[in-house]
């Protein structure tokens, strides 16, 4: 079974750039991508730029409309994702845990909607 996760986190709350912080997180994200493509799980993963880079798409009325910045008016934003290909969720919460950003945010788990389980 496919699982994304999804990395939030509030920009105010994770370590700052350049501080020893900030040099621990994401050695703790080496790490736990080091672990998952050593376990075999890992089907692709990236982090995602500042949320200053985002534009927004809706269509109304036929007409497509564009918006600067990320949909939602929230605290924390998605700014990164694993995929990963556990047999079941408690499999995909182990490897959610190594997330570093679960610490100051959150690591939300989903399975993936499977369109051709025939494999065609």
């Amino acid at each position: 079974m496919k699982y994304m996760i999804l990395i939030y986190s509030d920009p105010a709350r994770e370590p700052k750039f350049g501080t020893p912080e900030f040099d621990s997180m994401m050695a703790d994200y080496f790490k736990a991508n080091d672990q998952m493509v050593s376990d075999g799980v890992i089907r692709g993963g990236d982090g995602l730029q500042g949320i200053e880079t985002a534009t927004s798409l809706r269509i109304n009325n036929d007409k497509v409309e564009t918006m600067d910045g990320p949909f939602a008016e929230t605290r924390e934003y998605l700014g990164g994702y694993y995929m990963v290909e556990v047999p079941d969720l408690d499999k995909a919460l182990e490897y959610a845990a190594l997330i570093p950003t679960a610490k100051f945010g959150t690591v939300e788990v989903r399975p993936v909607m499977d369109y051709n389980p025939a494999g065609n």
